[in-house]
């Protein structure tokens, strides 16, 4: 199968096998993503995209099956004939500003949360729609990133549930759309396409000799979290780390108590219908802009330098809004580190130090939330993605967290996208558990044991 698996700085297609005892992955072509700035608006090359994934399943050979993931919350829109009304925005661009504060003058914030259990992010669908009227009147369908890639693929229109959950369009108890909250908000409900579930076969692909192009868990933490290797009766916490880090807990139903509105966690659907209890972390992109920043790519050579660094010395809230936008990181980490009384870190080293400390401090305040959120504990977390990579980041999250980490798979959401794949096409693979168990026998995971350090002081030194 090819696994098509876009993430927000690059994307890949990997040829992917499964069967008894067997899951492998095969890297058959890479490109690099990102936004595209066109004069005030900063958008997505999504033809691109369809071109360099065209090419990549095309170089996978004989296949069969083709599933998608990507990133969550952006779209094309489509008018009446199925043709693309322009290039879709990238979430951060500023388009939204002021927008989710129009939307709570008709709709509160609590009721939006017991519609759609959605943490409050300025980038959601429902407020990038809400902010381009126009084009609306103009459209006919809405499709996210990896819909559209199905429809150009296939002719066929619809949108699949994981990655419908993340609109803040979706009702997350009665997995429908909320068509009554989108007309509330001036969104034509016209817009929303049909759901479909993970699993499903989408159609054929028509200029690639009528392979079957399979709906996995399109939103790519969803193909992730289905490939986390957690071994049956374990309190685990996952960390999907990449250029976003989605840290939390897989439930069987939403939580949407107080509590979890107010410390701003979603509830996103899962495949098997379960629930993706997590938050939005400002993960690694604050560490890629800073060497695009300095115009250094020696990322292995920093990462060694602040690990002899000291720890704990300067700290940030990674997830403040002056990290979101493309720009100075250094300069901002200095302002933001003068702002709480601290000394900006003064060498490439410690300002490396500063951000991976910071992030897993991030991820150690997120996760201890969820857990008291839910009433549960947490055993071990497993990182999963690029970040598992980061050997520096995932021994401070054990540090941190203070329970083991288990890092791996990196390439989790193409394991997981061709795993849903291979049950759609008659593996016997029936649930997360069987799935879970092959990651387990096939794929090497790295642990780290906590080692320490002073994180409540850290964390002390932010909340003044």
């Amino acid at each position: 199968m090819a696994a098509v698996d876009l993430g927000a700085s690059s994307g890949r297609v990997m040829a992917g096998t499964v069967g008894p005892s067997v899951l492998s992955l095969d890297e058959v072509r890479r490109f690099p993503n990102g936004g595209v700035q066109a004069g005030p608006v900063l958008y997505w090359d999504v033809l691109g995209l369809f071109r360099e994934t065209l090419a990549g399943i095309r170089d996978a050979g004989a296949l069969d099956g083709i599933g998608i993931d990507s990133w969550a919350v952006d779209y094309g829109l489509l008018d009446e004939s199925g043709a693309l009304l322009g290039n879709p925005v990238h979430h951060r661009d500023s388009r939204t500003e002021g927008v989710p504060e129009k939307v709570a003058a008709s709709v509160s914030a609590r009721e939006l949360y017991d519609v759609t259990g959605l943490q409050q992010l300025p980038f959601n669908t429902l407020y990038q729609l809400v902010s381009e009227p126009d084009r609306l009147a103009a459209a006919r369908t809405m499709l996210l990133i990896p819909d559209l890639l199905n429809y150009w693929l296939t002719g066929e229109i619809g949108a699949e549930r994981t990655n419908a959950s993340t609109t803040q369009l979706y009702d997350v108890r009665a997995r429908t759309w909320a068509t009554d909250l989108a007309t509330r908000v001036g969104i034509p409900p016209r817009l929303l396409p049909p759901l479909r579930d993970p699993g499903t076969v989408v159609g054929a692909a028509r200029e690639l000799s009528g392979v079957p192009v399979i709906a996995v868990g399109s939103h790519d933490t969803a193909s992730a979290v289905v490939a986390v290797p957690a071994s049956p009766g374990t309190n685990f916490a996952y960390i999907s780390c990449g250029t976003w880090s989605l840290a939390g807990l897989e439930l069987p139903e939403p939580e949407l108590g107080d509590a979890a509105l107010a410390a701003n966690f979603t509830n996103e659907g899962g495949v098997d219908g379960t629930i993706r209890f997590l938050r939005n972390v400002m993960g690694l992109w604050v560490l890629s802009e800073t060497l695009r920043t300095w115009s250094r790519s020696d990322l292995p050579q920093l990462l060694a330098a602040a690990a002899e660094a000291p720890g704990l010395a300067a700290v940030v809230d990674i997830d403040a809004p002056e990290f979101l936008a493309p720009g100075d990181m250094p300069a901002r980490i200095t302002a933001a580190c003068r702002a709480t009384g601290q000394r900006p870190p003064s060498t490439p080293a410690e300002v490396v130090r500063c951000i991976v400390d910071s992030l897993a401090l991030a991820h150690r305040r997120t996760l201890r939330e969820a857990a008291a959120i839910t009433g549960r504990t947490i055993d071990v977390v497993h990182v999963v993605g690029g970040g598992a990579r980061n050997e520096l980041l995932c021994q401070l999250t054990a540090d941190a967290c203070g329970v083991p980490v288990l890092a791996g798979p990196v390439e989790a959401a193409a394991l997981g996208n061709v795993l849903v794949q291979a049950r759609a096409l008659g593996e016997d693979l029936p649930d997360l558990a069987s799935m879970r168990a092959l990651v387990r026998e096939t794929q090497e995971v790295r642990r780290y044991i906590p080692a320490g350090g002073d994180w409540d002081a850290a964390e002390a030194r932010l909340a003044h």
